[in-house]
């Protein structure tokens, strides 16, 4: 990749899990009331034919690993376990009591924090009280992220028992110095002995999350962590660049200097070697950040144009709802999005008055559909088209106008009424939906709040 155009586009910029962007969302013309009708009205539209997605979010971690941008409280106490539990199942009951038939799931995560924070015992009795209330939908995929020190077999039996059949890793890197600045001290025999615990239970999907970037992270040590990750042949990755974004977490990501983080064209070069070092075992690309082997579910999608995004990243089921469950988790119907508060204290309140525990969120306009169609097009098939009208706007000419140049500089291709990232194009995939982003362009923020894109 040439340094001039890492130079020219490694601006701040989002990942885009959701358009608009959180940053972005009209709390003044959202109600909680409004998050519920548009959300009915998505389930009565689409639970019969595609189920819902779950996310729910455990928060609880026992140390803070501050290369983490994830929402999490750090504790010891155990005890916090069952009555978050209760409060989970009472949100869910909520949801279930506003639909008027029993939904149908196709998709549970559990995410953190450290969801395996928890003892296999609540984990059990979390999912059965979510299925109670629903039926599971032919082909569903459960899964969850797994922490390699706390993951034990019983964990991992437990929720098997239950339906799941994908577990993540989160890995990051095996070098001793990263994982000490990072607060996060795993073995590589660690991750072995869970991955093989999974692969012996039945899991037909173990994935393992590396991050590049990191601070005192070396090329060589990208291409270490990638051997040792051979050796386990997990069926999918990813491969996420370190997001460096202290001024908003804090002493979370002041364990160390700026000048100990990989930047521009280093930090480049350890994803273009990792990458092909990936290809070369077998890994097929996906989207952005992501790769997995032909066998998985995840490249399947890719090959039959079903792959799909959203706050949970990339994901083989569509549907169309999504609920979020837990503090700081948030909701899709398609046409809005509801996040619930943050405070752990203010959690239980609301669940403790019946309330639904969303504070803010955002209702799509016509314009805000139509870019964000365009914006999952460029995320999950690195191309779309505004040939048919439905997906044109006032602007158009303008974001060709400013696409023009990424043309000239081999990024993408436009003929035909269609645009098409370019294998070079790839690694600024952010920049090129960036082209899309009104609300963006529009409001440019008065301070940093996103990371670099490269």
């Amino acid at each position: 990749m040439r340094c001039n155009l890492i130079q020219k586009y490694n601006v701040p910029g989002p990942r885009y899990t959701s358009y608009p962007t959180v940053p972005y969302w009209d709390d003044h013309s959202f109600s909680v009331l409004q998050w519920q009708q548009t959300l009915k009205q998505a389930f009565d539209d689409s639970n019969e034919k595609d189920g819902i997605s779950l996310y729910i979010h455990l928060p609880f971690c026992e140390s803070l690993c501050t290369f983490c941008g994830c929402h999490k409280r750090v504790t010891k106490r155990h005890e916090v376990e069952q009555p978050y539990i209760q409060a989970l199942l009472k949100e869910w009951q909520l949801y279930c009591d506003l639909f008027e038939t029993r939904p149908k799931i196709k998709e549970i995560h559990l995410g953190g924090g450290t969801p395996t924070f928890f003892s296999p015992e609540h984990l059990t009795q979390l999912v059965q009280g979510m299925l109670a209330h629903a039926d599971v939908a032919e082909g569903h995929e459960f899964s969850f992220e797994g922490h390699p020190n706390s993951t034990t077999r019983e964990h991992l039996q437990a929720l098997y028992d239950v339906g799941f059949r994908r577990v993540s890793y989160g890995v990051q890197d095996y070098n001793l110095k990263v994982q000490q600045a990072i607060h996060r001290i795993q073995p590589f025999e660690s991750v072995a002995q869970v991955t093989t615990w999974a692969r012996e239970i039945g899991y037909r999907s173990i994935s393992h999350d590396l991050v590049f970037g990191l601070p005192f992270q070396t090329l060589e040590d990208v291409l270490h962590t990638i051997e040792q990750t051979q050796q386990l042949k997990p069926d999918r990755l990813a491969f996420y660049s370190y997001a460096h974004v202290p001024w908003i977490k804090g002493n979370g990501q002041r364990g160390f200097k700026d000048h100990d983080v990989p930047k521009d064209e280093l930090k480049r070069q350890l994803y273009e070697v990792g990458k092909q070092k990936l290809v070369n075992y077998g890994y097929h690309e996906i989207g952005m950040d992501h790769f997995a082997l032909s066998h998985d579910h995840l490249f399947q999608a890719l090959e039959k144009g079903n792959l799909h995004r959203n706050f949970m990243g990339y994901t083989a089921s569509k549907t169309q709802v999504l609920i979020g469950l837990g503090v700081s988790a948030i909701g899709d119907s398609w046409s809005a999005f509801g996040q619930n508060v943050k405070e752990l204290s203010d959690y239980y309140v609301c669940l403790e008055n019946n309330q639904f525990p969303v504070f803010h969120g955002h209702i799509l306009n016509k314009e805000d559909l139509i870019i964000r169609q365009h914006i999952l097009n460029l995320m999950c098939e690195l191309k779309t088209s505004w040939l048919d009208k439905i997906m044109q706007f006032p602007e158009l000419h303008e974001v060709l106008s400013q696409l023009s140049e990424m043309q000239q500089d081999g990024l993408v291709e436009i003929k035909d009424h269609q645009l098409i990232i370019t294998e070079q194009g790839q690694p600024f995939i952010r920049n090129i939906c960036m082209a899309f982003d009104l609300r963006l362009k529009r409001k440019q923020p008065n301070t940093r709040i996103f990371s670099l894109t490269i």
